[in-house]
């Protein structure tokens, strides 16, 4: 099965999956959202939220889109379109593929990154979405425990931010001699 992506009106993502997948009943095909969970500080509390890890996108996992699919997600709410173009449906491509697949292997729904710190202050990730995505990483603040990634899908470039828990360096202390 290939990956298609379809551009939504940002911020009605939920109610157009909602709408669209009552319409891809008995088809062939389902709809993806990727979310990434993270802790977000609102009037001095820390709560989780979810957040869209491609934003104003979905993306089909179906073998073709023929008409009656096509027909069926163009008339849901919020549909904008397809890319790249309503004309000229195809597929995502190997680059853009493996990257979504990167991101659907944790889950719909990504949690955190575990990482440390080398002597260097560089950020290691140990585990989660963010292992093998390091070189993509443009900023890292400590003190949120977010990491600022550079996506590109479809020669587009953007900045997605992913949290991640910090594990600190354990130093090993050899215990005093007896002597």
């Amino acid at each position: 099965m290939a990956y298609y992506a379809l551009q939504i009106w940002t911020g009605s993502e939920a109610r157009f999956l909602a709408l669209a997948e009552q319409r891809l009943q008995g088809a062939n095909a389902r709809l993806l959202w990727p979310r990434r969970s993270l802790r977000i500080r609102r009037l001095g509390t820390w709560q989780e939220s979810l957040a869209p890890i491609f934003p104003s996108y979905m993306f089909l996992q179906a073998d073709a889109v023929g008409p009656a699919l096509y027909a069926g997600l163009k008339r849901a709410p919020g549909f904008v379109r397809f890319l790249p173009s309503n004309d000229k449906i195809a597929p995502l491509e190997k680059r853009d593929q493996d990257l979504l697949s990167h991101f659907l292997s944790f889950g719909e729904i990504v949690e955190k990154s575990m990482a440390y710190f080398d002597e260097n202050k560089s950020i290691r990730i140990v585990s989660g979405p963010l292992k093998g995505l390091e070189g993509m990483i443009v900023h890292v603040d400590r003190r949120k425990g977010r990491a600022k990634v550079r996506l590109a899908m479809y020669d587009n470039s953007f900045e997605v931010d992913f949290g991640f828990d910090s594990l600190e360096a354990r130093v090993e202390v050899d215990a005093p001699q007896q002597g």
